[in-house]
């Protein structure tokens, strides 16, 4: 895949792929004369699972932040009835 085709695929900018390869995010080459970068579509879906997997994990952290104290030894005011 190209950047601009990555671009799309994630809805950011080609400079923001660019970015992700250089950071290691994401696999690519640069190919042929002027070079250009092709990017491993694998690469891109790993990309994409590990955000989810990411947003995931972040949101059972706020849900659990949000649980009370005396909710969770049974005691005193809670604020989150069932």
């Amino acid at each position: 895949m190209d950047p601009d085709a990555v671009a799309r695929r994630l809805g950011i900018t080609p400079t923001e792929v660019l970015a992700l390869i250089e950071r290691g995010e994401i696999r690519a080459i640069e190919v042929g004369t002027p070079a250009r970068w092709r990017i491993d579509a694998e690469s891109v879906t790993s990309y994409i699972d590990d955000r989810i997997e990411i947003a995931r994990r972040s949101a059972l952290w706020n849900q659990s932040q949000e649980a009370s104290f005396p909710e969770l030894w049974g005691e005193g005011e809670i604020r989150h009835p069932d």
